[in-house]
């Protein structure tokens, strides 16, 4: 979820007031998501890297994400959605973390959707962290159950917004054959419309999984 900071700045408003507009994004993205059934959803919001942006920054976004998630759980229930959180969270600060464990408990029976939130995370740790803790013998299947997204599906569609071409270290084992799409919108201003679109344009991929288009069943 990317350009927050420039959109901001494009208006002469400080970077917080785009984090702000930013979680109204990630609101309706996440209610279009649920009316589409949409099984998953994973939102990078805070990257491992993010650690090293300004301190007032990085307070601003996580008093944001407490806010969000003291103001979503009522719809997080209602939508009998599951919150689910990947990532080094032992490094968010305690009134974070304190959230995240009351909604995810109070979550997890939810079966509609699973919404996930990259948060402290990178996809190189994450591969680290599981190379050091899967089981002998170590190999895909080892190295996917030792994954912070163990039990999740893999992306079928990865999304990037603000014009920027490059996945930034997120889900790098998992996007293998994610199909990406990539957006000049700004993340403050992709909303549903913009969600549809992509999803849109997923749907005319043809995906092989390396097979050819006889074998994948594809014409």
């Amino acid at each position: 979820m990317d350009g927050n900071g420039r959109w901001a700045e494009s208006r002469g408003l400080s970077r917080v007031v785009g984090h702000r507009e930013g979680s109204e994004s990630v609101r309706a993205v996440t209610r279009q998501a649920r009316k589409m059934g949409l099984d998953a959803l994973t939102l990078y919001a805070f990257s491992a890297q993010n650690w090293g942006r300004p301190d007032e920054e990085v307070a601003a976004l996580m008093q944001l994400l407490a806010e969000y998630l003291d103001s979503e759980r009522g719809e997080i229930m209602d939508n009998r959605i599951r919150l689910n959180v990947i990532g080094e969270v032992d490094r968010l600060p305690g009134f974070v973390r304190e959230r995240i464990d009351a909604v995810t408990r109070l979550s997890a029976k939810n079966e509609r959707m699973v919404l996930t939130l990259a948060l402290s995370y990178g996809g190189r740790e994450e591969i680290v962290q599981a190379a050091r803790s899967a089981r002998p013998p170590v190999d895909a299947a080892s190295i996917e159950r030792a994954l912070w997204t163990a039990g999740l599906p893999d992306p079928d569609l990865l999304v990037r917004t603000s014009g920027e071409r490059r996945i930034s270290n997120f889900l790098l084992w998992q996007a293998a054959y994610a199909e990406l799409y990539f957006t000049e919108v700004l993340w403050p201003d992709f909303r549903e419309l913009e969600l549809l679109a992509a999803v849109a344009e997923f749907q005319t991929r043809q995906r092989r999984f390396g097979l050819t288009g006889a074998q994948a069943g594809l014409r």
